[in-house]
């Protein structure tokens, strides 16, 4: 599936599976890999241009969320790092408008809207980074916690209904996408 909303980059194809919703307004450019089964929906932006980006399968990408990467990035301890992409797990919810930056995102997450993940930071699989927070650089979301706030702090664990709510979310966006297919 090419379209004018896929892009190449310097000879890099997005690289999309076959059944992949992705809305008319929505832009996937370079060095993407999106698995089977994701919807990237209405004026996301997944840019992988000065590094890779690679999406698991199930996961949906909610309307004007960013993906980006860096190809160097300064970490809250003032450490550079070279050469950040961002990996994003199955059955992931990124919420609408959120920002997710140089970072990697574990299975079972469920990303908030308007939230930020910012550059290095790794959330573990079954986390949950709640609407509104920000992730700042080089931290870790353990498995199983919640965070919120601006910087994102540790609330609580996730409970076994929420683990439950992000899988029925990766479902219900997988339905979705495909009436919208």
């Amino acid at each position: 599936m090419i379209d004018a909303n896929i892009l190449s980059y310097q000879s890099h194809l997005p690289r999309i599976a076959p059944g992949v919703f992705v809305a008319d307004t929505a832009r996937v450019i370079g060095e993407v890999e999106i698995g089977a089964g994701c919807g990237i929906w209405f004026g996301a932006v997944i840019r992988g241009d000065v590094n890779y980006i690679r999406i698991g399968e199930r996961t949906n990408i909610q309307d004007n969320a960013v993906i980006h990467v860096a190809s160097e990035a300064v970490m809250s301890d003032g450490r550079r790092k070279i050469g950040m992409p961002t990996m994003i797990g199955s059955r992931v919810t990124v919420g609408h408008m959120a920002l997710l930056h140089a970072c990697e995102i574990g299975d079972d997450c469920l990303i908030g809207m308007r939230s930020v993940v910012m550059d290095g930071v790794v959330v573990e699989a079954g986390s949950i980074v709640a609407a509104g927070a920000l992730v700042t650089p080089g931290k870790r979301v353990p498995s199983g916690q919640l965070w919120a706030g601006s910087p994102a702090r540790y609330v609580r664990d996730v409970t076994a209904e929420e683990l439950a709510d992000i899988r029925w979310s990766a479902e219900h966006y997988e339905q979705l996408m495909r009436r919208y297919l």
